[in-house]
């Protein structure tokens, strides 16, 4: 079987129902985003992009592991530096987060 790769820009999740829940604005990396209320940040971030972050030692895409909150492979940061685990946390309106430590 093929393994089908996804470039950066395209999501790596594609939303197939409850698209009628209301919308959340927030920001992530400095950019205006949008994902749908009841989502996790790990949800809201994937349906926009391929990764969750990149790895802090070897650098390579992350897009989170075990998907219950026991691996801590899907830590982000607030704008102001609090810590999240993605896969754990729901999306807030006007949250503002950062995939990569000191990313802007």
């Amino acid at each position: 079987m093929a393994m089908t790769m996804t470039s950066p820009a395209s999501p790596l999740l594609r939303r197939v129902a409850e698209t009628t829940r209301q919308a959340v604005p927030f920001v992530l990396d400095g950019q205006p985003a949008s994902a749908l209320e009841g989502d996790t940040v790990l949800t809201a971030i994937l349906t926009l992009q391929a990764r969750l972050r990149h790895n802090e030692f070897s650098h390579e895409p992350r897009a989170g592991f075990c998907m219950m909150g026991a691996c801590q492979d899907c830590w982000v940061q607030t704008e102001g530096g609090e810590r999240l685990r993605a896969c754990a946390t729901f999306i807030q309106p006007g949250m503002a987060l950062r995939t990569q430590e000191g990313a802007a």
